[in-house]
């Protein structure tokens, strides 16, 4: 099957700049799928073609008939299943680290001429490294996303339409050289059954998390922009709080010019007392007088 270190060192780069969902998707890919793959399932169809029996001694008439029935051998689909899906997550990755590569060279440019302020900041990566998914790279990662999903229903719907999900143990077979219609019988049908089933289940669960992805990436977004639209009623220097006393609310009501000079005396630090009796006995002394 060849070796998978070079692909599973590629893919754990990844997962430093994927999200949650995006970091367990990687782990089963890891663990239920190439690690499965080549501990178990290798063993179980090595000796598929050696081991088929047909009910002929025609020469060459067992090889035809499990050319016609296995066009290709269930280890040779899955290993291309798991190129196949994983190259847009490579691609992102190229992606990734040419944004990463682009924004740690403007670092450097800012450093060395940290009086111009014309400059970008960095809008993908932080200071370590890390980067945010947003804008040309949330496009990138949602592309590789869909490209995920398309690949992953048309390889389930390919091992359907090639061989089934049930591994039958006898088939008929018709095809030259055979001199008749022979009978084939397969080897260990049952525990290949349960391994193409096993198979089955893990990308079936890989396309699940791959929609997950999908809706948890929109929903994050379109938070973020109703959030953004919303304008906090915050005071500052510029838009000062206005604060009103119920003395002035009160003498506002009966005299604007009392008013007026009653604020003229609180803003020179006078001490004022205000009340209504106070403000009635006072237009009395007047009309006396």
């Amino acid at each position: 099957m060849g070796d998978w270190g070079f692909l599973s060192s590629l893919l754990d780069k990844v997962q430093s700049h994927s999200t949650v969902v995006g970091k367990i998707w990687m782990s089963v890919l890891f663990i239920f799928r190439i690690l499965v793959l080549g501990a178990g399932a290798e063993s179980v169809w090595g000796d598929e073609q050696s081991n088929l029996v047909c009910n002929t001694l025609q020469p060459g008439c067992e090889n035809v008939c499990y050319d016609w029935k296995f066009p290709i051998s269930h280890i040779r689909f899955w290993v291309m299943q798991i190129i196949f899906v994983s190259t847009p997550t490579l691609v992102y990755l190229g992606h990734a680290f040419l944004v990463i590569h682009k924004e740690n060279k403007l670092r450097e440019k800012i450093k060395r001429q940290r009086d111009n302020k014309m400059l970008k900041t960095p809008k993908y990566t932080d200071d370590k490294g890390h980067v945010r998914i947003r804008g040309n790279l949330l496009g990138s990662y949602l592309t590789q996303l869909f490209f995920k999903i398309i690949l992953e229903l048309a390889f389930i719907v390919g091992q359907y339409y090639l061989y089934g999900f049930v591994m039958i143990p006898e088939f008929a077979c018709s095809k030259k050289p055979c001199p008749y219609t022979v009978e084939c019988f397969m080897s260990r049908p049952t525990e290949k059954t349960i391994f193409i089933i096993f198979m089955l289940v893990v990308a079936c669960l890989s396309l699940l998390l791959n929609v997950i992805e999908v809706f948890y990436l929109v929903c994050t977004r379109v938070r973020c922009r109703s959030g953004k639209q919303r304008v906090p009623n915050t005071t500052s220097a510029e838009n000062p709080a206005t604060l009103s006393s119920p003395w002035q609310t009160r003498l506002g009501a009966e005299d604007p010019l009392k008013q007026n000079k009653l604020n003229m005396q609180y803003e020179s630090g006078q001490s004022i007392s205000v009340s209504l009796d106070g403000a009635k006995e006072d237009k009395q002394l007047l009309q006396d007088h």
